[in-house]
């Protein structure tokens, strides 16, 4: 499962890295402490201009044939992406990849749950797997469109955390995902090598708490310290 991660790489750089063009201004500010059904960034392919677009979607997926926009799934399990009705027809059509610099997981303990930071060693921004959604209000006739992260089997580091991770694609393999060239079996557990995870503060916990307090560790946490 992935339920929260923080995006504090700015637009302009994610533009750079990606290759997209840059935005003509900032539109989303940087958070802390993401969670669902709240606008996040993510990077779409359009078939026509051959370009890549950053763009603000809902965490939330709500499918093109729901009756209302009540229903907004956070996670998409990736061994279900191809026939569950919710995915089937974005994971063949509306691909997108959705920017992070970490994400969260709770570690139960005698002790109570253990908030993790987990991010990559190098400290460079990353990006989860994702699909997206439009969905018509049949009464004002707007448009809402929302995307949901894939998670998958975790690797070795967050095993230890939790049994599910999100999927993170490595560079070589965001330009299949966006033109929808690949399948499922590019949706693979990312390598422990890269990633490292800590503990941190429990003020995690409330989304509200959206500032780089929520990534220091406190004493409660240094119990959860993984070796």
């Amino acid at each position: 499962m992935c339920g929260r991660y923080r995006r504090t790489t700015r637009e302009e750089e994610l533009a750079r890295i990606y290759h997209i063009p840059i935005p003509a201004q900032p539109d989303l500010p940087i958070s802390y402490n993401i969670a669902p059904n709240q606008p996040v960034l993510a990077i779409r392919f359009n078939a026509d201009t051959k370009q890549r677009s950053l763009d603000t979607l809902l965490w939330g997926l709500v499918p093109y044939w729901s009756k209302d926009d009540k229903t907004g799934f956070i996670n998409a399990r990736a061994e279900r992406i191809d026939t569950a009705p919710a995915f089937r027809r974005p994971f063949q059509k509306r691909r997108c990849l959705i920017p992070a610099d970490g994400f969260y997981e709770w570690k139960k303990t005698p002790e109570g749950k253990i908030p993790y930071s987990i991010e990559m060693k190098d400290g460079l921004p990353f990006v989860f797997a994702g699909l997206w959604d439009g969905w018509q209000n049949p009464n004002t006739k707007e448009w809402l469109r929302t995307c949901v992260i894939i998670t998958g089997e975790p690797n070795e580091l967050v095993a230890q955390i939790h049994t599910r991770m999100p999927v993170i694609l490595p560079p070589e393999t965001h330009e299949q995902w966006l033109s929808g060239e690949s399948g499922r079996e590019i949706l693979r557990p990312f390598p422990t090598k890269e990633m490292t995870a800590r503990p941190i503060s429990k003020r995690i916990n409330k989304p509200e708490n959206n500032d780089p307090s929520v990534l220091e560790e406190g004493k409660m946490e240094q119990a959860g310290r993984l070796i």
